[in-house]
């Protein structure tokens, strides 16, 4: 991983992170305040029933006219005290040293809740009830601590979460970049043969040797390099030109391509044979021509030197044929990928029949592939979808 891909990492990372913890603590902070409203409220309830409980017992002890004894409540959260007129302890369960605002019926400090009822009846020297919990308190920091390890819990999940995402998210950008930094380098090693023998030639001409030979391989090194650039402004620009339709004899074209290639060929003293019969198509010409011509240039590349092309053209049916060092099964289903080669040590960047491909696909044309290690290869396309009826 190259330092931009590093930069690009962490700062989808850090955008991602950020905004989803960000999120994710509001809506923790929204679930702490509610359950801490309700916790509240159960607290309050609770602190009101027990006080209502306590005064109904006072009550109904001094109707009685017996001494209310007080006990301790069921409930350890919940203590209380009672206190006359003049706010002195009768009796508390209550810490030794507590402070009351009288002012509230209700309310609560750092560490308690307090609930205070009061009772007028004359003949009762109870004045007031208080009624103590630390419940809520607890509730509280509890749901702080699970609020905290819901945020950690989360944050981690989330980091993790973003890290596989931009590692998907980034790899077919990263395999794009991979393949195009191999196009660059590739094409420029493409380039560079037919630059170096078209350089030779036009030396050797200058000084008068072999004049006639050296032509042939300065016309071959042109349209060498001429076929590259097509097959790279084809691929780069293909899909915002639009096809112009037209009828013609495909035996025509094919025959023109295979004139064009024996001139390159020459480099590696291949001939290319042709039976050719008449097939009447309507296709947009060009891509024809590149379909054809990416075929043949892909035969001249990987066959051996000394050998044969052959090129025929019957039933509807083009066929090219060459006698190179094949294509294993293997290499089959990755052939027509584009930046894909056969042989990395033969020329070529993987463009050409990545466009064979496209080319048939967009017309509905039967691509079929038979070779043999060593022996042979047959590229064949049936054209009877598109023939010409009339």
């Amino acid at each position: 991983m190259n330092n931009d891909e590093k930069k690009a990492l962490r700062n989808f990372l850090f955008i991602y992170v950020t905004s989803t913890i960000f999120l994710v603590s509001v809506i923790l902070y929204i679930y702490y305040e509610n359950e801490l409203k309700m916790a509240q409220d159960s607290c309050t309830m609770e602190l009101q029933n027990t006080s209502m409980q306590i005064k109904a017992e006072i009550l109904d002890k001094y109707m009685k006219k017996k001494d209310f004894i007080p006990e301790k409540l069921s409930k350890e959260n919940i203590k209380y005290a009672l206190l006359d007129k003049d706010k002195k302890v009768i009796f508390s369960y209550l810490d030794e040293r507590f402070e009351i605002d009288y002012s509230k019926n209700i309310y609560e400090n750092s560490s308690y809740k307090y609930f205070i009822t009061t009772l007028n009846e004359e003949n009762i020297p109870i004045k007031y009830i208080v009624i103590e919990s630390c419940q809520v308190v607890n509730d509280k920091n509890s749901i702080r601590i699970l609020i905290l390890i819901k945020l950690i819990v989360s944050s981690i999940f989330i980091a993790c979460v973003g890290y596989l995402l931009s590692k998907i998210l980034l790899n077919p950008a990263r395999k794009r970049v991979d393949s195009m930094d191999k196009f660059i380098k590739d094409s420029a090693h493409e380039l560079n043969t037919p630059i170096s023998v078209l350089m030779t030639s036009v030396s050797m001409l200058k000084n008068g040797k072999n004049p006639e030979k050296m032509m042939k391989y300065i016309l071959s090194s042109s349209k060498q390099i001429s076929q590259i650039y097509n097959d790279i402004h084809f691929s780069a620009f293909n899909e915002i030109n639009e096809d112009v339709f037209e009828e013609f004899d495909l035996k025509d074209l094919v025959s023109e391509s295979v004139d064009y290639f024996n001139d390159i060929s020459i480099t590696k003293n291949i001939q290319i044979n042709s039976n050719l019969f008449s097939c009447c198509i309507k296709m947009d010409r060009t891509k024809t021509q590149k379909l054809v011509n990416n075929l043949i240039s892909n035969a001249i590349k990987y066959s051996y030197k000394d050998s044969i092309i052959e090129v025929t053209l019957k039933d509807n049916i083009l066929s090219v044929k060459d006698f190179g060092r094949g294509i294993s099964e293997e290499e089959q289903k990755e052939i027509f990928k584009r930046y894909k080669r056969g042989n990395n040590n033969e020329g070529g960047f993987g463009i050409g029949l990545d466009i064979v491909k496209r080319i048939c696909n967009e017309y509905n044309l039967i691509l079929n592939l038979k070779s043999q290690i060593n022996k042979e290869t047959i590229f064949s396309i049936d054209f009877s979808s598109i023939v010409n009826k009339k």
